[in-house]
């Protein structure tokens, strides 16, 4: 008992030496103007001011990425990211991102030196802006891509080729209905399927565009499996859905070594403008097939990727702002950009189909649709479908050819689209 009141004494001994200075100086501070100081300052007054109510509906956008990343797990690796960006940056007062250093599509520098009025996200954006992050996940990207499909059957190259019809179709689209040369070939690129590729072309045509256009490009790569079977069934023959291919020729380990450094050469020579995502892809594909740098192919496939992931899509949900997001222009991108991955995938087929007129040894036209770049999820929705014609059906690694050939196809697509217009 003598203990208790001890401490007892002790704490009011110590309420009182906290409380004597204010006392003493009571005369001195305004505590009702530093009471409503901290009021004002808070997140909730904030909402009230101006449409800063507006920030509440972004929070609700944002917390439905979460749903779909999270429970229906639709890309959730960057989605989630995504959306908690989205949320940082819609929260009023954090201060955690300021547009007006960006504004104009320019790195307004002299601005940094406060660092004042310069907060985290605007530091992590940088990666976005310079394209840094993009062409990092594509090292890891090639580092998981095996090539050896596409070498097998080089006939592969056309049809990822054709995929990328949804890219320039929609850039007219977006054209025709009021969008500037820029903002429709930052909209196009969603027909690429091909979430690093839509981000590094957005940061430099349109960094306005970058927080919709990321949304949209992931969450309908992650809707591939719903989007094209329709288009796939509409536009083949049962018929043609049971065509069984022979089995690929085996590809040798000099093959896959010489084509990454190849492709490098010969597309940047071709098109300068696609050298830093093409070099990227290839570097990493390079470091797969040498097999003498094993350690750093596994860091760029898992580490290096993932940290670069999070950062990536954590600056580009910061970028969705209640003002560039809600807006007409948002709501037309999301519907655009559904057409663009439609025409993409119809352009494979068809391609597919057409060929077959002149081939001996016929293409299923399933795996034309695969030449759009989600790696490797359209190359499923391929086999899937093509087993449910056929039970007996294996297209996996014969999609596998259109697939990786529009990675590579995409980053084409978007050095053209850059050298035109950026």
């Amino acid at each position: 008992m003598k203990q208790i009141k001890n401490y007892l004494f002790r704490i009011a001994a110590l309420a009182g030496l906290l409380i004597t200075p204010f006392a003493a100086s009571a005369e001195e501070v305004d505590l009702e103007g530093s009471i409503l100081k901290f009021l004002n300052d808070t997140g909730f007054s904030r909402l009230a001011e101006n449409n800063n109510w507006l920030c509440l509906v972004m929070i609700g956008v944002a917390c439905l990425l979460f749903y779909l990343a999270i429970v229906k797990k639709f890309e959730p690796l960057l989605l989630l990211p995504i959306a908690f960006g989205m949320l940082l940056t819609n929260l009023p007062g954090a201060g955690l991102y300021h547009a007006e250093l960006f504004e104009g599509g320019h790195i307004h520098w002299a601005n940094f030196a406060d660092a004042n009025n310069v907060g985290l996200l605007d530091y992590i954006y940088l990666g976005v802006k310079l394209g840094i992050y993009p062409c990092i996940i594509f090292i890891g990207v090639g580092a998981m891509t095996d090539f050896g499909p596409l070498l097998a059957n080089p006939k592969s190259f056309l049809l990822g080729a054709a995929a990328q019809i949804g890219i320039f179709a929609t850039f007219l689209g977006a054209l025709a209905i009021g969008f500037n040369y820029a903002e429709a070939g930052s909209i196009g690129i969603i027909g690429g399927a091909d979430g690093p590729t839509a981000i590094y072309l957005t940061s430099k045509l349109s960094p306005n565009l970058l927080g919709p256009i990321a949304v949209a490009a992931y969450s309908y790569m992650a809707l591939v499996p719903v989007i094209q079977p329709p288009i796939m069934k509409m536009l083949t023959t049962q018929k043609e859905r049971e065509i069984v291919m022979q089995q690929l020729r085996k590809v040798s380990k000099t093959e896959k070594i010489v084509f990454p450094i190849v492709v490098t050469v010969f597309v940047s020579l071709l098109l300068p403008s696609a050298a830093p995502l093409i070099g990227c892809l290839m570097l990493g594909n390079l470091m797969r097939e040498s097999g003498v740098v094993e350690r750093l192919s596994k860091t760029v496939q898992n580490e290096l990727m993932n940290i670069t992931t999070i950062f990536l899509g954590i600056s580009v949900g910061a970028t969705a702002t209640a003002s560039a997001f809600l807006n007409y222009q948002t709501l037309a991108i999301l519907l655009i950009g559904i057409l663009a991955f439609s025409i993409g995938s119809a352009g494979g087929v068809l391609l597919a189909k057409f060929m077959n007129l002149f081939l001996k040894n016929k293409i299923n036209p399933l795996i034309g649709s695969a030449g759009v770049s989600a790696v490797p999820m359209a190359a499923r929705v391929s086999q899937n479908v093509g087993q449910e014609a056929n039970p007996g059906n294996f297209l996996l690694m014969h999609a596998m050819g259109p697939n990786v050939a529009g990675v590579i196809g995409s980053a084409v697509a978007a050095g053209i689209l850059l050298s035109f217009l950026g």
